[in-house]
């Protein structure tokens, strides 16, 4: 059996939606003639359904993610996009922040996952979930975020096992993109002028591929990065 669109009809839901690279998977999935949902807390373009959620709140994320499945009537994709991090050596970063990070990029992701497993189960639905290449390799001032996306991997690899015939699963390890995702960091933080990042756009075409696999088909793991990514492999 051959891939299909992942087109008219297929409801995706995209935490972190409104911008980068989850801004990105929304316009495709609505390109491709799919519906889109999105948990942000800022609203999303074109008049994508939403809920505004704070996803460091993980009873939140749950609820909104439930919310937006009943409105839907269901879903049949969940791409856990949203991510955050504020860079900086560990006992420099408040710990609050440091937690936060944890909150939202892997708590959250966890969250909404189970929150909307019910619907996916019905409908033989598909995860991607969004890890990092610093999920797979550890750097400097970045304790938080490399905890986090570590967790990310370790946490799809073992869901995957879990739901193995029920829920396709795939996670997606992608490299720096041309994003907001840098703006608000210290200087030092930010990628140089001759950094070489991925478009956004050619990340979300990856996560349509593993949307349009049938049932019993499964993208596993995709690394996604520019050809001169530095911190992969």
């Amino acid at each position: 059996m051959t891939a299909a669109p992942a087109g008219a009809g297929t409801t995706v839901l995209v935490t972190g939606g409104s911008s980068g690279l989850g801004a990105a998977v929304v316009a495709a999935v609505a390109r491709s003639g799919g519906r889109p949902l999105v948990i942000d807390r800022q609203p999303p373009g074109d008049g994508v359904p939403w809920v505004e959620c704070d996803l460091a709140d993980t009873r939140a994320a749950e609820a909104a993610t439930r919310q937006l499945a009943e409105r839907s009537g269901g879903l049949d994709a969940v791409v856990t996009a949203a991510g955050w991090d504020v860079p900086g050596r560990l006992a420099d970063v408040p710990a609050e922040t440091w937690e936060r990070i944890i909150a939202v990029d892997l708590l959250a992701t966890a969250a909404v996952i189970r929150a909307a497993l019910p619907y996916l189960e019905a409908s033989r639905g598909t995860v991607v979930t969004v890890a990092s290449t610093l999920g797979v390799k550890a750097v400097s001032d970045a304790t938080a975020y490399c905890a986090a996306k570590f967790g990310v991997v370790g946490f799809t690899r073992a869901l995957a096992a879990e739901l193995a015939g029920t829920v396709g699963v795939t996670l997606l390890v992608p490299g720096g993109m041309r994003t907001a995702f840098f703006d608000e960091r210290d200087a030092q933080y930010r990628p140089g002028p001759d950094a070489v990042l991925n478009d956004p756009a050619d990340t979300a075409a990856a996560v349509m591929f593993a949307l349009a696999q049938p049932p019993g088909c499964a993208v596993r793991e995709m690394v996604v990065c520019a050809e001169q990514e530095s911190s992969y492999p």
